[in-house]
């Protein structure tokens, strides 16, 4: 399927597929009509409508008017709607070997890398401050400002690479995002509910961390392990506040012992990024990291962006200035 620029209409960013090492199946013949300009930059977006319990592809057929007002006649847009899980990663592939100048995505973290934030959570928006405001999202693209953020890798245990640009976690917070998932017609209240959810049967779990390829260290107690390239995930939660995605360093936030009810009397701290002084969270900042269990059962959750990637062990890296972002 050749992929076809509406002159008239127009949109943002680019963006990382989420996972490597998967061939495409599209078959891409050319990016543009010979009757469309190419003096115009090449725009591939790519809307994920199931999103958001369905509003992202509401919201999107919403916007697209806004749209066109203000950037028809300076960009070419290809738009296409994702209809299976993963399809968005093949289409960003193939826009890319064939020459997009940016690959747009529309949805909320576990689907994005960069972002019209129509989502759930749409937590990586907060580390830049940005508001959850799809018009203000255009504002800046159409300016067009750009700056290089990093990007993270992780690998779980079937051994497939997967990028990440927000948090990747491990234990209790991962468990919680998977049962969250099921739960995302209640808006951020899914959050809720996957905490609740995950805390039935929980125990923490002695885990083994080594950090920037060193001696492998025992954390007693894991409640759950943080990876933050964003300060911000589970619908506003500032789990990874020093984060800074363009500083060439993931955060690690290592929580030790936590009860039910220390969620329920810390959950303002957790919120508000001032948890770091509570003794029981560790903070380290790395190139990398790789997390075992101690006495290995196979029942630690891992997942990416709000993405179920399995359970341990896993392994996280950095890679700098691995993208073009507007902003």
């Amino acid at each position: 399927m050749a992929f076809r620029f509406a002159t008239a209409a127009a949109m943002p960013k680019p963006c990382l597929s989420i996972r490597a090492n998967q061939s495409s199946s599209l078959d891409v013949s050319d990016l543009a009509d010979d009757h469309v300009s190419r003096s115009k930059k090449n725009f591939v977006f790519i809307i994920n409508p199931k999103g958001a319990n369905g509003r992202t592809g509401k919201e999107w057929k919403k916007l697209l008017p806004h749209l066109r007002t203000r950037l028809g006649g300076h960009c070419n847009i290809c738009e296409y709607i994702t209809s299976a899980p993963s399809h968005g990663v093949d289409i960003t592939r193939e826009a890319i070997r064939e020459g997009a100048d940016a690959v747009i995505a529309v949805g909320g973290d576990g689907t994005l890398h960069e972002l019209i934030p129509l989502g759930t959570g749409s937590d990586f928006a907060r580390t830049f401050r940005w508001r959850n405001d799809p018009h203000e999202a255009i504002e800046r693209i159409k300016r067009g400002f750009k700056s290089k953020i990093d990007v993270g890798i992780i690998t779980a245990h079937t051994g497939e690479q997967h990028f990440f640009i927000n948090v990747a976690d491990i234990h209790l917070s991962a468990k919680a995002g998977y049962y969250a998932s099921k739960y995302k017609g209640f808006g951020n209240l899914c959050y809720v509910f996957g905490a609740l959810r995950a805390f039935i049967g929980h125990e923490n779990r002695n885990l083994k961390v080594k950090i920037n390829g060193g001696d492998w260290e025992v954390f007693h107690k894991v409640t759950a392990i943080c990876i933050g390239n964003g300060k911000y995930f589970g619908g506003g939660m500032k789990i990874t506040p020093t984060a800074d995605p363009s500083n060439g360093k993931l955060e690690v936030v290592i929580l030790q012992d936590f009860k039910w009810y220390d969620f329920v009397l810390k959950l303002h701290k957790l919120y508000s990024g001032s948890h770091l002084s509570e003794k029981n969270v560790c903070l380290r900042s790395v190139k990398s990291i790789e997390v075992v269990e101690e006495m290995s059962k196979g029942d630690i959750y891992v997942q990416s962006d709000g993405e179920h990637l399995g359970f341990l062990p896993a392994h996280c890296s950095i890679l700098p200035a691995a993208i073009n972002f507007f902003c």
